[in-house]
């Protein structure tokens, strides 16, 4: 992943902006936020009420100070009583409104993030090299959030605001029409300014999500790779880089900030303007027409109050700006991400009949072939192992099954049907999966064991047992219950794939593959789980990538590749007696006193 600079983000220039209108764009969350008209009527109702009271503040003054002062021209307790019902029902609006947007938020990121994670579960695996772990879970967990929290609450003030200007211009016009023509001078001048501003900050918010993303991956990246950069001292290069990184997200930060607090001091500026006409014209007008004291306080007390929703409304634009860029990558996932294509085919239960037919594969980026018109057959409940040197494409051949990778040429049959005609799922749900790499979830021993299935706990205790787990787990404080932690690194090596057996035993497929699935085993561990897993592949099809003698040569027939060919294939006694590159490699191997094939070295 490349680290993006000033000039690769092109800071300062002339971006490219959203030009679609801001309401088609807001009608793409309508499923997630838009499912609850009545809450929605609610907090519309409210934000109408609250708008409503307004204009009864400076309508409370005209009579005050034209009548109040005056021996028993107006009641004592009116005013009083009058402002206590006005704030009252305002609190009781704001209050609605409030709880009312915090279930329309909620509720809809509830709905947004199952569709995204979901999709996620669902997509075809480019996904996961194209994307970083932590952009995809910093978009689902707080990106959505984030967005959401800041375009409903915006839409609220933007409502809430936008009924209060309207309502204070109304009683504007009431009082005086013409100095209400000199306030609504401002509002072309204001929306010209939110329009440019708005442009800039959408293009910044989408390079400072992207920056956020870049500066993850860094972070992700080196916890993985946390024992080799501090084997190779690499602490220094990647303070380095994770501080350019950092400095980029810094001006893109500080740009974005200048774009947004600029609306502000604008707009209030041009309501100053507005408010030194209006003072102006209207102390020519009381000499001529004889305002009264109670009318002209009234009239300045109501325009000095629509300066706040105006200066609310240009603020609300950075925040719209701000979640829909936020909620938009999240629904790019639920949009753009394209699910894994299967076919219709169905069966139970495999009788594990396999089939390479001419299979060629080509990595992206590679310009060798990972596999080369290979063809291979495997008849239902044979045992066969492939053996070769690093990169042969033994883990290729066997990724071809499930369909964890693609064919480009021939065909690759499961009982007689394409696997890209079979359904994924009851395609996947014909094999065990064994792999060097153990990845296991924050979850109990027990769930990790019956994985996608439900927890039997006899079954789960005697694939334990098999597998050499009993003395382990009956330690652990909460036995098979206990959590396994982050990608259980509080297991060794040897547990972690002692455990990932006992889940392929506990799923007990038709079709197992083993790739290296025994090799964090010391010969103690191996030989103890050897006799169940000889006892499990008589019973069934199973593809075997080892270099460990004593698992090869109990293969009904081993197939020896080299560049993603098939050199050789027979038992282990026709390849000796062949002595060919099998011969070779399990000579060079027993002569250095190994249990494993020489090609491993």
């Amino acid at each position: 992943m490349t680290t993006p600079t000033e000039e690769s983000l092109n800071l300062g220039k002339t971006a490219p902006v959203q030009t679609e209108p801001l309401l088609v764009r807001m009608r793409r969350f309508a499923p997630y936020f838009g499912s609850f008209p009545g809450t929605w009527l609610l907090v519309a109702f409210s934000a109408l009420v609250a708008a409503a009271t307004e204009p009864l503040i400076p309508a409370l003054l005209k009579p005050l100070l034209d009548r109040g002062f005056q021996q028993g021209s107006l009641a004592i307790w009116t005013v009083p009583v009058s402002l206590l019902l006005l704030f009252g029902v305002r609190g009781l609006a704001g209050y609605s409104s409030q709880i009312g947007l915090s279930r329309i938020t909620n509720d809809g990121l509830v709905r947004m993030r199952r569709a995204m994670f979901k999709k996620i579960l669902d997509s075809r695996l480019e996904l996961f090299q194209e994307k970083s772990s932590s952009a995809l879970s910093n978009t689902v967990v707080y990106e959505v959030q984030t967005g959401a929290t800041m375009l409903v609450n915006s839409l609220l003030s933007l409502a809430r605001n936008g009924l209060t200007l309207l309502a204070l211009t109304g009683y504007l016009l009431f009082l005086n029409w013409k100095l209400t023509m000199i306030v609504a001078a401002i509002f072309p001048a204001v929306a010209w300014v939110m329009r440019v501003l708005t442009r800039r900050l959408h293009w910044l918010t989408k390079a400072n999500q992207d920056a956020t993303d870049e500066l993850a991956y860094v972070v992700e990246e080196n916890v993985l790779a946390h024992r080799e950069i501090r084997l190779y001292s690499a602490q220094a290069s990647q303070l380095e880089r994770f501080s350019r990184l950092g400095d980029s997200l810094q001006k893109l930060a500080l740009k974005s900030t200048i774009a947004g607090a600029a609306m502000t001091p604008m707009t209030q500026m041009l309501a100053a303007v507005a408010l030194s006409a209006v003072i102006s014209v209207a102390l020519i007008q009381s000499s001529s027409s004889g305002t009264s004291v109670g009318g002209f306080v009234a009239f300045v007390t109501a325009m000095l109050m629509i300066v706040a929703p105006i200066r609310q409304l240009s603020e609300v634009s950075s925040p719209i700006t701000r979640g829909l860029a936020a909620l938009e990558r999240g629904l790019a996932l639920v949009d753009g991400i394209e699910s894994e294509a299967g076919g219709t085919f169905d069966k139970a239960v495999a009788s594990g009949a396999i089939e390479f037919q001419r299979v060629s594969v080509r990595y992206a980026g590679s310009n060798g072939f990972a596999l080369q018109a290979l063809d291979l057959k495997m008849v239902p409940g044979e045992t066969v192992a492939l053996v070769g040197a690093s990169g042969s494409g033994k883990t290729t051949l066997a990724n071809l099954l499930p369909r964890f990778v693609n064919i480009d040429s021939g065909k690759v049959l499961l009982d007689g049907h394409d696997v890209r005609e079979w359904n994924l799922q009851a395609l996947r749900n014909q094999f065990a999966f064994v792999s060097q790499n153990v990845v296991m979830l924050n979850d109990s021993i027990a769930a990790n064991v019956a994985l996608g299935l439900p927890v039997d706990r006899a079954r789960v205790s005697q694939c334990l047992e098999t597998a050499n787990l009993t003395a382990f787990v009956d330690a652990a404080v909460q036995g098979m219950d206990s959590l396994v932690g982050h990608n259980a690194l509080q297991l060794s090596g040897g547990q972690r794939q002692r455990l990932a057996v006992a889940r392929a035993l506990y799923k007990n497929a038709p079709i197992l593959i083993l790739d290296e699935a025994t090799s964090a085993l010391d010969t103690e561990s191996e030989r103890a789980i050897q006799d169940a897993l000889q006892i499990l592949m008589r019973e069934r099809t199973t593809l075997v990538i080892a270099h460990r003698l004593s698992t090869i040569q109990h293969a009904d027939r081993i197939v020896v590749m080299n560049e993603g060919r098939i050199l050789e294939i027979g038992s282990h006694q026709e390849l000796l007696a062949l002595e060919g590159a099998y011969f070779r490699l399990y000579n060079l191997g027993r002569q250095s006193g190994s249990e494993y094939l020489a090609a491993v070295a």
